[in-house]
C-alpha cells in the first residue's frame, strides 16, 4: 500500500477500489460494505463523518424498570456486550423495589479557555480582569443571545497566570449551556473573543499578546451528578448467592474500598461504571470520549486514580452505594436529534432535559457497577458473563440454529468457554 493524495476527493467506489487493490487478497470488501449501507438514510449517515464507506452496526437495546427520582424509565443502551444490558436490567428491577435511584445535581457548568502569551507584568493585567470580562462578554453578545433566552450563557471569566510557564495565561470562561452539551457554542464564543481580546490590549495601551489557542475543556468537575441507592443489608439476599447478607454487604464494601485505594483495581472498577454510562451516552448521540475523559480526570483529582463509587455500612448494617461523576450531556444539538435512533432514544426516555439525562446515565453506571461488584464477591464475574457470551461464541464457530438451541440447553448448568463450546459442537456434529 502506497501513500495516496486527495483520497477524500475520490468517489466512494474509487475509495473501495483503492482499498481492494491494496489488499491483494481477492477480498469481498465491496460486497460486505454494501450490505451495511442504509437503503433510505445513507446520505444522512455519510455526512456524519469523513470518507464514509458504510455503517458499523451496534446493538440498540433497552434496560427497563429504572426508577430514578421517583420516575420510571426504560433506558436505551448501545453496546456490544449483552451482559451489560442484562446486568443493568436486573439491578434496575431490584432497586425499583427498594427505593430506586436517587440523584443530586451539584452543578452543570462547563468551561473553555483562551491561552495567551504576554510579557508584561502580571499584576497590571490581573487588575483589568473585571473590565476585560465586560468587554469580551459584550463582544460576543450576538452569539450568546439565543443561549441566554434558554437560561444559559457566560457565567464567569478568570485570568489565571500559569506558574510553571512564565508569561503564559489561561483566560477561563465558565458557561451554562442549558439543554445542549454546548461544545460548538463554547468554541464559537471563544473564537469570537480573540479579536476583541487583542482590541482590549490595544485600548489599554498594553503590548499585544500572542493568542496561542481557544478551545473548550472536557474537564468538567463542575458539571457533576451523584446517584445513590440504599437499603437494609438484609434486602440484598437476591444478590448474596447464599451468603449471609451482612457478610455479602461487608465483602461488597471491601471490594469498593479496594478500588478506592488501589489503582489497578480502580481502572477496571470504573470501566464497569462506564459500561453503563457509555451505552446511554452512545444511544442518545452524545460524546462518550469526552464523558470518559472527564470521568477519569475526576477519578484522579486527588493525585491518585480512584474508584468513582463509594459504599458505606452503618452500624445497623444499612447499605448505601453511590456514584459521583461529571457528565456533560445534551438533549439538543449535535446528533441527539439528527440521528434517527438517537431521536428515538430521547423519545423512549420521555424527552428528558439535560439534567435528567445526567441522572439517567449515572443510574445506568451505578447499576452496572453494583451488579459487577456483587458478582465478583460471590460467584465470580465469568459465570454470568460467559453464559450471555455463549451466543457470540456459537456464531464465531459457525453453529447451525439446531446446534445453537442444543448448546443453549446443554450449557445451562455447564461452564462456558471457547474450548468447551467447540468440543460440544464437534460431538454434536
Amino acid at each position: 500500500m502506497s501513500i495516496i493524495k486527495g483520497f477524500s476527493k475520490l468517489s466512494r467506489d474509487q475509495k473501495i477500489s483503492y482499498l481492494t487493490a491494496s489488499l491483494q487478497s481477492g477480498s469481498d470488501l465491496a460486497a460486505t460494505l454494501a450490505e451495511f449501507r442504509h437503503p433510505a438514510q445513507q446520505a444522512l449517515f455519510d455526512d456524519f463523518s469523513e470518507n464514509t464507506l458504510t455503517n458499523f452496526y451496534m446493538p440498540f437495546g433497552v434496560a427497563p424498570n429504572f426508577l430514578i427520582d421517583g420516575k420510571l424509565y426504560v433506558v436505551p443502551m448501545v453496546i456490544e456486550e449483552s451482559s451489560v444490558v442484562a446486568a443493568a436490567s436486573r439491578a434496575a428491577s431490584f432497586w425499583a423495589q427498594n427505593g430506586g435511584f436517587k440523584t443530586t445535581l451539584h452543578n452543570t457548568l462547563k468551561v473553555g479557555h483562551i491561552w495567551l502569551e504576554w510579557s508584561g507584568p502580571p499584576d497590571q493585567l490581573l487588575s483589568l480582569q473585571e473590565q476585560l470580562s465586560s468587554h469580551l462578554t459584550a463582544a460576543v453578545s450576538h452569539l450568546t443571545a439565543s443561549m441566554e433566552q434558554r437560561g444559559g450563557g457566560i457565567r464567569q471569566m478568570q485570568l489565571i497566570p500559569q506558574k510553571e510557564m512564565a508569561g503564559i495565561y489561561q483566560l477561563q470562561v465558565t458557561f451554562s449551556t442549558a439543554d445542549s452539551m454546548g461544545a460548538n457554542f463554547i468554541n464559537s464564543c471563544l473564537e469570537g473573543m480573540k479579536e476583541p481580546l487583542l482590541d482590549f490590549f490595544a485600548q489599554n495601551k498594553l503590548s499585544q499578546p500572542d493568542i496561542i489557542m481557544a478551545i473548550l475543556s472536557n474537564h468538567t468537575p463542575d458539571c457533576l451528578v451523584t446517584c445513590t441507592v440504599d437499603c437494609p443489608a438484609e434486602q440484598l439476599a437476591p444478590y448474596a448467592a447464599g451468603l449471609p447478607t451482612d457478610v455479602f454487604a461487608r465483602r461488597f464494601k471491601t471490594a469498593v474500598d479496594i478500588a478506592i485505594h488501589n489503582t489497578h483495581r480502580a481502572v477496571t472498577h470504573n470501566k464497569g461504571i462506564y459500561n453503563g454510562i457509555d451505552a446511554v451516552v452512545l444511544a442518545t448521540g452524545n460524546d462518550f470520549r469526552a464523558v470518559e475523559a472527564a470521568g477519569h480526570a475526576y477519578a484522579a483529582r486527588n493525585g491518585q486514580y480512584r474508584s468513582l463509587s463509594h459504599c458505606t455500612l452503618s452500624d445497623d448494617v444499612h447499605f448505601t452505594f453511590s456514584l459521583t461523576v461529571p457528565l456533560a450531556l445534551g438533549t439538543v444539538g449535535g446528533l441527539t436529534r439528527l440521528h434517527p435512533l438517537s431521536a428515538k432514544a430521547m423519545e423512549i426516555l420521555q424527552q428528558p432535559t439535560a439534567e435528567q439525562l445526567m441522572s439517567i446515565a449515572a443510574a445506568a453506571g451505578l447499576a452496572n457497577n453494583f451488579s459487577a461488584v456483587a458478582s465478583l464477591v460471590t460467584t465470580g464475574i465469568q459465570k454470568g458473563h460467559m453464559k450471555l457470551h455463549l451466543s457470540n461464541i456459537l456464531n464465531s464457530l459457525g453453529a447451525t440454529e439446531q446446534q445453537k438451541a442444543a448448546a443453549q440447553d446443554y450449557f445451562k448448568d455447564q461452564t462456558v468457554s471457547q474450548k468447551a463450546v467447540r468440543e460440544f459442537l464437534e460431538k454434536a456434529h
